[in-house]
């Protein structure tokens, strides 16, 4: 008995060094590009919510897990825009959130790291792994971050053959305690 509660004290002390922050949507920036009839189509998402726990000095104990809101996508037209939260997208009615939790953070080398998640749109969840860059400005961290998807993988956009398959998501993510 003694042995499992110096354990449970061990697990939960890395957890206790890690900070929790709030990510925040109005100085965040969540972008997108992909083809569309050969021509390059630029949009983002918003409504960024969620919690974030990271110590710099420990990256490997952080957890991440965030959501956005797919019925903010915004290409910079109205009627692209309305289509992309039809259900052969986005399906905003009944998949309104996109998330993604952390399930492996890892430092490659100071000030950057690796992270691996769960990122699920709409019914679907996919593993994925990619490069991010963290600073900090006021002792709140900051990340950036790219990585890019198959849009089919999510069962996004149906069979459409003017649409590129691979997105590209370009993450500024600002935080507060």
């Amino acid at each position: 008995m003694r042995y499992l509660i110096i354990l449970i004290f061990l697990l939960n002390s890395g957890w206790a060094a890690a900070q929790v922050y709030t990510s925040l949507n109005a100085s965040s920036r969540i972008s997108f590009k992909i083809k569309n009839f050969g021509t390059t189509v630029d949009g983002t998402i918003s409504g960024l919510k969620g919690t974030i726990q990271f110590d710099a000095n420990n990256i490997s104990i952080a957890r991440f897990d965030v959501t956005l809101d797919a019925n903010t996508i915004d290409t910079g037209i109205n009627m692209r825009d309305n289509h992309l939260k039809k259900k052969d997208y986005f399906d905003v009615v009944t998949f309104q959130l996109i998330r993604f939790v952390s399930t492996k953070v890892s430092a490659t080398k100071t000030g950057e790291g690796s992270i691996t998640g769960t990122l699920t749109i709409k019914k679907t969840s996919k593993e994925i792994t990619f490069p991010f860059k963290y600073t900090l400005a006021d002792g709140s961290p900051q990340f950036t971050g790219d990585f890019a998807i198959n849009r089919r993988d999510f069962n996004v956009g149906g069979s459409s053959m003017t649409m590129g398959d691979e997105v590209k998501i370009f993450l500024k993510v600002s935080t507060s305690k």
